[in-house]
């Protein structure tokens, strides 16, 4: 090891450049990397072979299952599927309906309900109450018994046939409701039909039935009128 310098300060590569220049240190140059030779340990190895090559080296092992081990549907399950599937479209076409019935009273046929009603004098067809029902008549008059209690309402039931046979009126319409709040049966469509079969306004009807929907379904009668009352003596006859 060298002495330090007479300044004090310890200098180890102070001669070395005398050194290199005397070349009694000899320097190698560096020598240059490969192309890529750094790369290769990174290179990642590519099967060249054909896919279907390969496929069938993977699959080599595999085997067949036996159609003994196949889960094959029952037709017990094939039938509950079908038939939940034909459940839902059912389903799905009764919701429809419904809301047709709901919106537009679309499906919904009057005669075949509970609350349909209809009736005829004697020795007249039911035929004429069912065309009565259908609309073959016009209606000419109409009244609403609505919120009337039943003395008001038969007062005016009975001022309103008065006044329509008087003025030859041949079918009118009378609205009573369907009754629905009723606890027991509908009191004004009961009372409406006791009016129209019994005396004095049962020798003027020749037939009643319920209405349509449009004018205002098992809510309401249409009724048609003779030009003039039955006489007792014709009622014998007959």
């Amino acid at each position: 090891m060298k002495s330090p310098d007479t300044s004090g300060n310890f200098k180890p590569f102070k001669d070395l450049k005398a050194l290199i220049e005397e070349n009694a240190i000899e320097l190698k140059s560096a020598s240059k990397p490969k192309p890529n030779e750094f790369n290769k340990s990174d290179e990642k190895k590519v099967d060249q072979r054909s896919d279907r090559i390969i496929f069938q080296e993977a699959m080599a092992d595999v085997k067949k299952i036996s159609k003994s081990n196949y889960a094959v549907p029952s037709q017990k399950t094939n039938n509950h599927l079908n038939s939940r599937k034909n459940f839902s479209y059912d389903e799905h076409e009764t919701v429809v309906q419904l809301k047709e019935l709901i919106k537009n009273g679309t499906g919904f046929i009057v005669s075949l309900t509970p609350e349909y009603v209809e009736g005829t004098a004697n020795n007249v067809s039911p035929e004429v109450a069912r065309r009565l029902h259908h609309g073959y008549f016009s209606i000419q008059a109409h009244i609403d018994l609505h919120g009337l209690g039943v003395n008001d309402a038969h007062q005016a039931f009975n001022r309103f046939l008065n006044k329509s046979v008087m003025a030859g009126k041949r079918t009118v319409l009378i609205i009573h409701g369907r009754g629905l709040s009723s606890p027991h049966k509908p009191i004004l469509k009961t009372k409406v039909y006791k009016w129209l079969t019994a005396a004095p306004w049962h020798k003027w009807v020749i037939a009643f039935s319920s209405a349509r929907l449009c004018d205002g379904g098992a809510g309401a009668t249409y009724v048609l009128l003779r030009p003039r009352p039955l006489t007792k003596r014709f009622r014998k006859k007959n």
